[in-house]
């Protein structure tokens, strides 16, 4: 989750509707409305704030609008295509935060390499597996028909995708698309090498797949609200 400031003073009459405008934007990445205030002109404020007026966004450090410091400490404006306005628009700070993220899609993919393993050799029927023999051996892949290599290589995988689910759970899905994870895995390893069972190792597949499709689904925007974690020293 990127790191979200937003630069005020107090006496700056554009702060609300700066607020209400990371908010909305906050919401429209699908991110919590949380964000660090600081206050211009205070002790303990960070190099990168420094030298900007109220207000300011600043998402991993760097202000949305690229503007450089100045020397003042007074109320600010952003040049926009209606002219000029005391508070940043809602789209250049979605555009700001997006850039700062990785891109969902990422995580849904992280789980492809599982499921590829886990279907290799039971893709069809056993009369198949000689052509996936074949093709697997023209890449110098042969190996992977045999479970003492499959085994790890899968078992690594499916933690590779695990672990995609789970970073950044709290600002996307929560933990349930984890948990779906979680046991989409467990069913996979023991269905396949330890069982033998193809409706356990399909059924597995899809509980990963769901998940990281799941993970991956935008949220439904909501209303805007204004909450924030002020930091004022």
């Amino acid at each position: 989750m990127p790191k979200v400031e937003l630069l005020v003073d107090p006496e700056c009459p554009n702060v609300e509707a700066a607020q209400r405008a990371l908010s909305a934007a906050l919401l429209r990445v699908g991110l919590p409305a949380v964000w660090s205030e600081l206050r211009v002109g205070g002790r303990d404020l960070p190099a990168h704030a420094r030298g900007h007026g109220s207000p300011s966004v600043f998402v991993d450090g760097v202000e949305i609008s690229g503007a450089a410091p100045g020397h003042g400490n007074s109320c600010r404006v952003y040049a926009g295509e209606d002219g000029l306005s005391g508070v940043p628009r809602v789209e250049d700070i979605e555009r700001a935060l997006r850039g700062a993220r990785p891109p969902r899609a990422r995580s849904a993919l992280a789980a492809a390499p599982a499921l590829g393993l886990a279907l290799l050799p039971k893709v069809a029927c056993p009369a198949c597996w000689p052509l996936y023999a074949g093709v697997l051996g023209s890449l110098g892949l042969g190996f992977l028909m045999q479970t003492t290599y499959l085994l790890p290589l899968v078992s690594l995988a499916l933690l590779v995708a695990l672990a995609a689910l789970a970073i950044g759970a709290r600002a996307r899905r929560g933990f349930g698309p984890l948990a779906v994870g979680v046991l989409g895995a467990a069913t996979v390893l023991p269905g396949k090498f330890l069982w033998g069972s193809d409706l356990a190792t399909y059924g597995g597949v899809i509980l990963i797949a769901v998940a990281s499709l799941w993970n991956a689904w935008p949220r439904r925007r909501v209303s805007p609200c204004c909450e924030a974690t002020a930091s004022f020293p």
